[in-house]
């Protein structure tokens, strides 16, 4: 009786992997896409001075680490992650007088700042790095984790769904083949020469298809990707745009794109393509943001550069600058009263010549239909 064949489900199971099969030519149009949205950004970086460039880059890897963290339900305050970049990179920001860092935020700042600066090649010992500034303490929740290290366990599970119901999303490499798997990732991604979008997309897959750790393989393989994709930047220290924001916008995309890649009774064909060009989209979502958000921080420079000697008070500054960090068209309701008075706490009085002056400026202007008790302004950008 000759004995029943294995059941091959999951990627790494699959006779061709680490091998990826994919069609390159479906990609070509993204691509050249993308390029031309990251020379956009780079055109329009010529357009800052230094100290302008590089908030712009305290921002955007802010955004970074918020999302990364978002994406696996881990949430940090922005002004603790800003400060901590900050407190990197920021040479007139006084670190001792800091009260919002953290040391978690701190170590992972540590750790996207070793990713996109630190240009040689990928190590062992490294992605351990990473690791170890993603975890102060050797647990997660209950259980006590490896960390600098690889996972012993050889039943590791990705898993959702409430106890008696849980539904099993993907099973990991075997313990015995991680470093071998590990070992020809760092090759493939210190000596390929595969374009780096697809390079990027390609180690983010095979990364989280190994689970080396146990935790944090998402972080680390969107660290990787970051890793990838800062050797294209050129102009600025920094990439100027945030995959982990856009990843974490479609967040059910991403999880649902991972499970019908790595699940061969999904994907019998044992073909990439579709992880490559979502993850594509992504990127080139993630450049389009990028390209708003610097827009209008350039309408927000050409604001300031209008009313910079208007002899505008402290409070007025302060209002003006809330609204146009939140962008004009995020600040709900628009700007009233009783908003000036929460935002400065002074009195109504003093509230209602503060936004007069700011109206007969061209600073403000009233919102069309609101009127008596219900007037409301915008900030007048043009």
């Amino acid at each position: 009786m000759s004995k029943n064949k294995p059941i091959i489900k999951w990627i790494w199971q699959h006779p061709d992997y680490p091998t990826f099969n994919y069609d390159k030519e479906k990609l070509t149009k993204l691509i050249a896409e993308i390029e031309y949205h990251r020379g956009t950004l780079d055109g329009i970086s010529n357009l800052f001075n230094k100290d302008d460039i590089r908030r712009i880059e305290i921002e955007t890897l802010t955004d970074e680490a918020l999302n990364t963290s978002l994406i696996e339900g881990e949430i940090f305050k922005r002004e603790s992650v800003r400060s901590s970049f900050r407190k990197k990179l920021d040479k007139d920001f006084d670190g001792r007088s800091d009260k919002y860092s953290t040391a978690t935020t701190d170590s992972l700042v540590e750790l996207l700042l070793d990713c996109s600066l630190n240009k040689v090649p990928l190590s062992l010992e490294r992605l351990h790095g990473w690791h170890n500034c993603l975890f102060e303490n050797s647990y997660s929740r209950l259980h006590k984790l490896n960390i600098a290290s690889f996972r012993e366990n050889d039943d590791m599970e990705v898993v959702s769904g409430v106890i008696g119901h849980e539904k099993v999303h993907y099973l990991a490499v075997p313990v015995s083949h991680i470093e071998d798997d590990i070992n020809k990732l760092l090759e493939y991604c210190n000596n390929s020469n595969e374009n780096i979008y697809i390079k990027s997309a390609i180690a983010h897959l095979w990364f989280v298809s190994i689970h080396p750790y146990d935790d944090g393989n998402g972080r680390i393989s969107r660290a990787i990707t970051d890793y990838i994709l800062s050797q294209g930047s050129e102009l600025t220290q920094f990439k100027l745009y945030s995959i982990s924001t856009a990843i974490n916008a479609d967040r059910k995309g991403y999880y649902d794109m991972l499970d019908k890649t790595t699940n061969l009774f999904r994907n019998r064909e044992f073909d990439i393509t579709p992880w490559l060009e979502w993850n594509l989209h992504i990127l080139k979502d993630s450049m389009l943001n990028a390209l708003k958000n610097i827009e209008y921080l350039i309408e927000k420079t050409r604001f300031w550069d209008r009313y910079r000697n208007k002899a505008l008070n402290e409070r007025q500054v302060k209002v003006l600058n809330k609204i146009l960090d939140v962008g004009v068209g995020n600040f709900e309701g628009g700007l009233s009263t009783k908003k000036y008075i929460a935002l400065t706490k002074v009195s109504k009085a003093t509230a209602v010549r503060d936004m007069a002056q700011l109206v007969e400026l061209g600073c403000i202007e009233q919102i069309e239909g609101s009127s008596g008790r219900n007037i409301r302004y915008l900030v007048k950008l043009d």
